[in-house]
């Protein structure tokens, strides 16, 4: 006999570094040029999860491609969301100066340091792509969170991109199996 396999609990404020994201059910966080304009219209079935990520994170740490595509800082979150945006980048002499943010031109261990201090024991978020991809590389990754949204992007900015690289094994957090595969079902919505 099989169980239905649980939603997540609730995220928690314990100083993790977590990499977060919705993501097309073929692997995007982002159209083209960064685009998120494929997220209208969809939801997720916890009312309370926008206020869930507010009230756990301290800071966030993305990179100078999305903070180009999107530099207000202030809008994280629908804007209700308070704190330091830093964003790692090898050029921020060039940053346009944006309240709440702080530009980085270090290694990516010390923008997570960094970071962690700055989130006063909450988590520190990663909305970053490459810098993910880095930090998991380096183990520095506590947690991944991915809510899958209902759309095929097909081209756009990937969770997780590495040619040529070794698959990462995971572990699944909710469930009573860590290596329990996820079925969704899905079919195509009728305008």
């Amino acid at each position: 006999m099989s169980t239905a396999l649980p939603d997540t609990e609730p995220q928690t404020a314990a100083g993790k570094v977590l990499w977060h994201f919705t993501m097309s059910l073929d692997g995007f966080i982002a159209g083209p040029n960064h685009s998120m304009d494929w997220m209208g219209g969809i939801t997720n079935g916890r009312a309370d999860i926008i206020q869930e990520y507010i009230s756990t994170t301290g800071a966030i740490l993305g990179g100078r491609d999305g903070f180009d595509a999107f530099p207000d800082a202030d809008s994280t979150y629908d804007g209700t969301w308070q704190g330091t945006v830093f964003v790692l980048t090898h050029h921020p002499e060039d940053a346009p100066p944006t309240p709440q943010t702080v530009f980085l031109n270090c290694d990516v261990a010390e923008a997570v340091r960094i970071g962690l201090e700055a989130a006063g024991g909450k988590n520190l978020e990663i909305l970053s792509a490459s810098i993910g991809r880095q930090l998991l590389e380096r183990g520095l990754i506590d947690e991944i969170d991915l809510h899958i949204a209902p759309v095929l992007l097909g081209d756009g900015i990937r969770l997780f991109d590495n040619p040529g690289g070794s698959p990462v094994k995971l572990q699944l957090v909710n469930g009573d199996s860590p290596t329990a595969e996820i079925n969704v079902r899905y079919r195509p919505a009728t305008s």
